[in-house]
């Protein structure tokens, strides 16, 4: 179990290794990083290319036979929400262990979040909801949700239901908010249905979590793996080329299946990979922001309606 000093003591690394080296690059102006849901009806225009569909005004389009949006004033005040996949396949990491990410992403965001008068909350997932903190600003609230997830116990092995927190979420969150899916989407099928219903209410994005062993085994002998969802234990021969080709296939065809998810969802998608830099993904993600922000005057495809979805790579070294 980690102590509150635990969450203070990764805190401070945060503030002093990304959140002050994002104030001199970004010097201070987060507005790529978040917007708030626009509740207040500020014009009505025509539809351009890449404007949200969820805002076409379909009784004026009917009226002029072109299709109009509604334009509203940006509401600066907004609320987030951390689903959090801690299952245990979080639990693996080749350097750092998937959850350790997780939990510094986490602290970054909330912090750039609650100092600018924004409230944070999360769902916590191990094998079910297990935990939910309430939406709530200040830095105290940030060392709260940090302590919350550096105390968890180690998650015993079992399928993941990433549709459950989905669905839990959907229920509980009761005004548009942005939400972050931080995950590493290793679970039973059906969470892509789950993930687009939540969309449509609220700005989604994906925080897809991964290690450089899932994707290639290199050629190291005799291995013994132990499957983080089921227990399952096997002896593999990493000598054998074919073997790690056939892994490597079929984590392709994952890292596929993955993004046709996402774009069928109609979620913008930033991959963090153990071995990557937070503070380039977090530009990276800053980046991503700043063109959603002018797609939304104009220039674009709705997301959902796109081919792929628009995913930040992970860095490779």
């Amino acid at each position: 179990m980690s102590k509150p000093a635990d969450a203070e003591q990764l805190l401070l690394r945060l503030e002093w290794t990304v959140i002050r080296r994002l104030d001199g690059l970004l010097h201070g102006d987060y507005r790529c990083f978040f917007r708030g849901p626009g509740i207040d009806l500020a014009d009505l225009r025509e539809y351009q290319y890449h404007d949200d569909v969820r805002h076409i005004d379909w009784n004026v389009t009917a009226r002029m036979q072109t299709p109009y949006v509604r334009v509203f004033n940006e509401d600066r005040d907004l609320t987030a929400w951390f689903l959090l996949d801690l299952s245990a396949s979080l639990d693996f990491g080749s350097r750092v262990k998937k959850q350790a990410v997780s939990a510094e992403f986490v602290g970054v965001l909330a912090r750039l979040l609650t100092r600018h008068g924004n409230r944070v909350g999360a769902l916590c997932y191990g094998s079910s909801v297990d935990t939910v903190v309430p939406a709530r600003s200040g830095r105290r609230h940030v060392l709260h949700l940090l302590h919350v997830l550096l105390a968890r116990p180690v998650t015993k092995p079992a399928p993941t239901q990433l549709a459950s927190l989905l669905d839990h979420a959907a229920r509980i969150v009761p005004r548009r908010s942005l939400v972050f899916v931080v995950s590493d989407f290793i679970s039973a099928p059906g969470w892509e249905e789950s993930l687009a219903r939540l969309a449509l209410r609220h700005e989604v994005i994906a925080i897809r979590l991964s290690d450089p062993l899932e994707h290639e085994i290199p050629d190291i002998g005799m291995l013994l793996l132990q499957d983080a969802e089921s227990g399952e234990q096997l002896f593999l021969d990493t000598h054998d080329r074919t073997f790690r080709r056939r892994f490597a296939e079929l984590a392709e065809k994952r890292e596929e299946d993955l993004r046709e998810g996402f774009a069928t969802a109609g979620v913008d998608a930033l991959e963090l990979s153990t071995e990557s830099d937070l503070l380039d993904a977090l530009l990276r993600f800053a980046e991503l922001r700043e063109l959603r922000s002018r797609a939304t005057s104009g220039g674009g495809m709705p997301a959902h309606l796109e081919a792929r979805p628009r995913t930040i790579p992970e860095a490779r070294p």
